[in-house]
Parts: structure tokens; sequence; C-alpha cells
């Protein structure tokens, strides 16, 4: 097909459930495109000299070359050029922040709407999956051996390209399952647990020996890792949650996100949960206007919580999280409150929540980052009853004890410090992900986890 369709053909999205049937359940909500409306979107690419969608995406995806070959219906061309540069496309398809990156940056963004990037990235890769294609791995050809601590995005991402250099991996995790937030934290309802339980088949097809249930200091020693590999990536997440620093912010039922969106996954994975995270019938407030407060919403409404709301203390053009992931939310019947900051959690005799204190704010000047500031109206408190209050605001590096005793150095934020290679304070361990630079996309660590694997076979093989 001629690619620059965009005149005559509009950008569509793939189909999604209704809402009054998704909420029923944690399924995915998209279709995946069939291949007639996967080579027509594709073939509206401008094909830019100079692919502003390249430069955007954290792994520079060779996006305009797989639309090309999808428009022309050379399907298995497409399915191996976005695996090359990506070691998860079915995942970041379905998950990364499309409107903030590529499609973002689209040249047609302006005017006639970005090529639907994401949505044809997952179709790639089901597609080639239907066909019988898989990522390919030469099997293990070196004698060295890299152990991974932490089977997060950065973690899986190193795996793979360890992997296509022969190297044997050892992959250790303290969960019971491989995926770190992809497959604890990230809901089902956005990316099934399956996709990423089938990408880690493949890497220990390929030859990756996993250990989950398995904690670094507790039920192996760092020691012992270090003694018998030849080099160690660390990419243990961001997971202490950020607080708001409230009155009465540790009373019964205030959940930080993280916290209560993996207990809500081992629950549906029907393993041991803490049951006070169980929301059916209570009413749930939600702090933060990101996506993972959007999860939190969506989570909370298929777990039939009585009502849900959203408490952001700027408006809804300020709101930090994906477009979709906001309308997805609303359509699903969460409640949202604008410019209202939290000032005090409210308790009975029992320290129990029973309803959160509000003030309204205003938007101010723009900040260093160049976004609006926040000044609080005097005098306009108000409040919001509530039985649940989750905080969504973020979330920082924890440093486990066998950082320091080790040697391997922290910022002051708790970042592990690293090099231009991607390695820490101790020879011969790197690190890279969220427990190096801070919360950050699924994307972004898979894309450190890429380039420090490629400093680690550097250094073992050259």
């Amino acid at each position: 097909m001629e690619m620059q369709n965009f005149i005559n053909l509009e950008r569509i999205e793939p189909q999604k459930r209704e809402s009054s049937e998704r909420v029923e359940d944690f399924k995915e909500i998209y279709e995946v495109f069939s291949v007639e409306e996967a080579s027509n979107q594709a073939s509206r690419c401008v094909q830019c000299g100079d692919p502003f969608c390249h430069s955007k995406c954290p792994l520079h995806n060779y996006i305009p070359y797989w639309l090309k070959s999808i428009s022309g219906m050379k399907n298995e061309l497409a399915f191996k050029l976005s695996n090359e540069s990506n070691p998860f496309p079915e995942i970041t398809g379905r998950i990364c922040p499309q409107d903030r990156l590529c499609e973002g940056d689209c040249t047609l963004n302006d005017g006639h709407g970005a090529i639907t990037i994401g949505s044809i990235e997952t179709f790639i890769s089901e597609h080639g999956f239907k066909k019988g294609l898989k990522p390919e791995f030469p099997g293990i050809t070196t004698n060295k051996k890299v152990a991974i601590v932490g089977a997060g995005p950065a973690g899986l991402a190193c795996a793979t390209y360890l992997l296509r250099a022969g190297i044997k991996v050892d992959m250790y995790d303290r969960q019971n399952k491989a995926g770190g937030l992809m497959t604890y934290g990230i809901p089902g309802f956005k990316l099934d647990k399956e996709v990423v339980a089938r990408r880690v088949r493949w890497l220990e097809d390929a030859g990756m020996s996993l250990h989950v249930n398995c904690e670094i200091g507790k039920d192996i020693t760092f020691d012992d890792i270090a003694s018998d590999h030849d080099a160690i990536f660390i990419s243990i997440g961001a997971e202490s949650s950020r607080k708001a620093k409230l009155v009465n912010e540790n009373a019964q039922n205030v959940f930080m996100a993280m916290d209560f969106l993996r207990n809500i996954q081992k629950k549906l994975f029907s393993e041991n949960y803490d049951h006070q995270y169980d929301v059916k019938g209570k009413n749930v407030v939600v702090i933060g206007g990101g996506d993972t407060a959007m999860d939190c919403l969506r989570t909370s409404i298929r777990e039939e919580a009585k009502s849900v709301k959203c408490l952001y203390r700027r408006d809804k053009y300020n709101m930090p999280g994906s477009k979709k992931e906001f309308k997805n939310a609303r359509e699903e019947g969460a409640m949202f409150v604008y410019n209202a900051s939290p000032k005090e959690i409210v308790v009975n005799s029992k320290n129990e929540v029973i309803a959160i204190e509000m003030q309204k704010t205003m938007l101010s000047n723009k900040d260093a980052s160049g976004r609006a500031g926040v000044e609080i109206v005097k005098g306009s408190e108000f409040r919001v009853e509530a039985d649940i209050i989750i905080f969504a605001l973020g979330f920082s590096p924890s440093s486990p004890t066998f950082l320091a005793e080790n040697g391997i150095e922290v910022n002051k934020w708790g970042g592990i410090e690293v090099n231009t290679d991607f390695e820490t304070t101790k020879s011969g361990v790197y690190a890279g992900g969220d427990c190096k630079r801070g919360s950050d996309l699924v994307v972004t660590a898979a894309n450190e986890g890429k380039l420090a694997a490629g400093k680690i076979i550097k250094s073992l093989l050259s």
C-alpha cells in the first residue's frame, strides 16, 4: 500500500469493550487491530526524513521502517525490526503513554491525527506470534555468567540482550512471579499477565534461569551471587511510595498505591495477600493525578467499591497521566475533584479513616519545569468522606541493606550511583532502571537495561 495516505484515511483507535462490560473483570479493554486496520493505519505515515517518533522513543525504535513494512504486508520484516530495538514490543505497545512520546511528536499530530503507533506495535507482535514467529536467540555460546537482581522491565531488558550475546543469565526476584511492576503493579485491564509470562518463558527457553521467591540478604547472600558470576546487574525498581506528610496519614485504611495494587494482583493470582486492601462496599478516595492514580481508581471500581473519587490539586488539563487512561477511568465511573489539595486525614476514636480535609487551590505562574504552580485558597477547607484513602504521589528508590554492606553507594534520593557505563561504585556490579533514576516509565527502564547490557557485554567479551 502507498504511504502518506493520511489525506484519505483518518486515524482510528482500536476497538475497546463497553465500560459496563469491562468493569466486571480485569481483562484487557482494547482489541488488537485486524490486518487490514493495521495496514491502513500504517499507510498514513508521512515517512519523515528526520522522524520525531524515533527520536522521542526512549528505545529509539525503528518506527517508520516497521510502519512501512506493515503497510506493505511485510509482516515478518516488521516483526524482526520491532523486536530488534525493543526487548518486549508487545508490552510497550500496550502500556507506553504514546501521547507523550512517539505519537505526541508525530508530524501529523497537530492536524490530521498522529499515526496509531502503539496499537500497530502491539499488532506486529501479536500477529507474528499467531504466525509462529518468536524472538530469536543463539543459545549460550560463551562461558560468561551474569546475575540480574530484580525481574522488572530493566532486568528483563538486560537479560534479553545478554542472552542475544550468548551470555548465561541467572535472574533473582523476591516475588512469586517475574515482571516486577508489569506483573504486580500495572493492572490486567491494561496488560494481561499472560503477555508478560509468555515473554519470560521465551527468556527461560533462551537460557535464563529464573529464581523467584528469592530475596538477596534473606534467601541468598550477595557474596554467594558475586562469587558465582562474572557481573551483576541490579534492577530492583523504586517501590517506596512518597507520602504527603499529613496529620493521621498512618491511620488505618490509609494505603500507598503500590501496596494496594500489588495486593489486589496477588489476590487475583490466588496468592497470599493482605485482606485489609479489600475495598468492596467502601468509599475510596485516591490522591494524585497520574497513571498510577488511574490504575487505583479503575481497580477499586472492579473490586466493587461503593464510590471511587480522585482528588487532584491542579485542573484536569494539568494532570500528568495519559489522556486515554483518564478517559477510561471517567467512562468506568470514577469521579474527579480538581483544584483540591489534602490538608488533614480525619479519623475516629479507633484511628480509622472517616474523611479527608481538603483545601481549594488555584494555579499560579509556571515553575522551572513548565508546569503551573499551586496556591492554596485561604479559608476554602472542605471535607470528603472516605473509608479508604490511597496515595498515588509517585515512588522513590529503596535501599536494601546489601547495597551499603557491599560498598554500593546511593545518592541523597536513594538512587544507586553509577558511572557512564552503568557500573556502580563496586567493580563488576551494574545498575539501571528506577532504582538508579527514580520512578519513571517502563520503556525508560527497558532502555537502561538494554544500554547496561551493552556495557556488560563489552566488558566481558572484548
